[in-house]
């Protein structure tokens, strides 16, 4: 997997957006991942669940009260339904990568249309919702578009109403900074703002990278 010790002090990455809600790292195979996860990083991610009719699970890493890290695959037991896209680009993907992450606004359908009038059109809010191991469902509304535009850099949005926030029962890492690149960082910038988020963008191919204090040490997600 792309996570690798950090070379810097963390130069070259920006604060963390307080709003973050969650980084999304796609990966074609979930369990292999995991494992590669807990090799690098010396913390276990906790089980997740899955989504039914999307084809994929997840497992989960706390980074704040409100913020974590889903590592998310296909999940061959459970198929997507017939003429039901895989999220992320997961059933094209042949490595892993930190592919977007996502924001958890006031307003959500606010945010929305800041986000579609400054050209990230995010679609129309849709309700989800799945089951932790132990049987607890989670419900949530969220605003996401596939393929995501502007490739992912800026975030989609999520409410998660009034299901608790399934960070602070998760193993935690601490989420040091964020950056990114994109060929358009203007075009970003003007969905930063109208979203009222922060993130530190320079020019470059479309990447997002996380500067992650582990036990292990000072590791990029990318």
């Amino acid at each position: 997997m792309t996570l690798a010790p950090a070379l810097t002090d963390g130069r070259g990455f920006g604060p963390v957006e307080p709003s973050l809600d969650h980084l999304v790292y796609a990966v074609p195979d979930l369990d292999a991942a995991t494992r590669a996860f807990r090799a690098a990083t010396g913390v276990d991610p906790a089980p997740g669940g899955r989504h039914l009719g999307r084809g994929t699970r997840n497992v989960l890493v706390g980074l704040r009260t409100t913020s974590y890290l889903e590592i998310i695959g296909p999940d061959p037991e459970n198929p997507a339904d017939p003429g039901v896209a895989m999220p992320f680009g997961l059933d094209t993907l042949d490595e892993p990568r930190l592919v977007t992450w996502a924001v958890h606004p006031a307003d959500l359908a606010a945010a929305a249309s800041a986000s579609a009038g400054a050209g990230a059109d995010l679609g129309e809010i849709w309700p989800l919702s799945r089951r932790t191991p132990d049987g607890v469902l989670l419900e949530w509304r969220l605003a996401s578009a596939h393929p995501a535009p502007l490739d992912g850099v800026t975030p989609f949005l999520i409410d998660w109403g009034a299901t608790p926030h399934p960070a602070p029962a998760l193993p935690r890492l601490t989420l040091r900074g964020l950056s990114a690149t994109h060929p358009d960082p203007d075009a970003v910038a003007a969905v930063l703002r109208a979203l009222d988020v922060q993130l530190a963008v320079e020019p470059g191919p479309p990447s997002l990278a996380a500067l992650i204090d582990t036990p292990r040490g000072l590791l990029v997600l990318s």
